[in-house]
């Protein structure tokens, strides 16, 4: 069955698809160089974490980049990624960097560097009937690697591959007004980002407050999904998640030192699965209507005719 009739029988864009999936680990070019040979597949310039319809699906399926946040891993978005790829997409998420300071700039530069790879060395690595089209490439991002997307959709690094379309989880764009990190990707003038895509940004109701007084909000006021949105040009939509925090769309169960500061540093709401499926099913309506041509969800959504686990207490269009 192709991709694209599969993908018009799920009933839900907020629950699990019709394909189903898996994960692959794929190690970077530095790791993989070790133990090369001269008919090696050429490996990826970062280790990626790859979810896609499994291999007896078959089919050729649009793609979707998705850059993590400060200091995240790639493997706490494993639950998101799975749900999107259940719906016939294949998730490329990267690990840009284990550590790093204020200045995005160099996971910009590998976040160009990956999606220039593609092309060449994404079919090595996937079972042989699932085919990526990479004419039908979305970006998208969270908290910091949102501004990454939006920096990288706005031609601060070289990428050989045209995006189709982009999204920002949650993008932050540094501590407040006046403290961006650098590249700074706001410039507070409305409309302002020639980005010649549709763009979706995702909001959380619970970012702009502070989890306790020794830390700042994860999503604050000034640079955060207000202020991208605020920035866009037609055709773009916005949509604000109640009740939930800057980090409600990871994992379930995030592990070791990092994964346990997740629940520390940000407000956070009662559980993640409500607002991780709602941001699962609004990115699979998103990259169903700009990639696939089908607006059906999408406009459910906006009607309310499709309900998601989580309540929307936003949402806007620009059309």
């Amino acid at each position: 069955m192709s991709s694209s009739s599969t993908r018009s029988l799920a009933t839900n864009v907020f629950d699990t698809g019709n394909y189903s999936t898996s994960l692959l680990r794929v190690e970077s070019a530095t790791v993989a160089s070790c133990n090369s040979t001269s008919s090696t597949p050429l490996p990826p310039p970062k280790p990626l974490l790859i979810g896609m319809p499994s291999d007896d699906a078959g089919g050729e399926f649009p793609v979707l980049i998705l850059l993590h946040g400060y200091v995240l891993l790639n493997s706490f978005y494993s639950q998101l990624i799975l749900h999107v790829a259940s719906h016939g997409f294949i998730v490329i998420a990267p690990q840009l960097y284990n550590v790093a300071g204020p200045d995005a700039t160099a996971e910009i530069t590998s976040a160009a560097a990956i999606t220039n790879w593609l092309s060449e060395g994404l079919g090595h690595f996937l079972p042989p009937h699932v085919r990526p089209n990479l004419s039908k490439l979305a970006l998208a991002g969270h908290s910091r690697g949102g501004k990454a997307a939006f920096a990288l959709a706005l031609k601060k690094g070289a990428t050989t591959l045209k995006y189709s379309a982009l999204i920002g989880v949650d993008p932050v764009d540094g501590m407040d007004k006046g403290k961006q990190t650098p590249p700074p990707v706001l410039t507070y003038i409305p409309h302002s980002f020639d980005l010649g895509m549709p763009v979706m940004v995702i909001g959380s109701g619970l970012g702009e407050i502070k989890k306790n007084p020794l830390f700042p909000p994860c999503a604050p006021k000034g640079v955060n999904h207000k202020d991208f949105f605020n920035e866009c040009r037609t055709p773009a939509c916005h949509f604000v998640v109640k009740d939930y925090g800057h980090l409600d769309m990871l994992d379930d169960d995030t592990k070791g030192i990092r994964g346990k500061a997740t629940y520390c540093l940000c407000k956070n709401g009662k559980s993640r699965e409500p607002m991780r499926r709602s941001i699962g099913g609004i990115i699979v309506a998103f990259m169903k209507a700009y990639l696939d041509g089908d607006i059906t969800d999408l406009m459910a959504i906006r009607k309310g005719q499709e309900t998601a686990p989580a309540e929307f207490e936003t949402v806007e269009f620009l059309e």
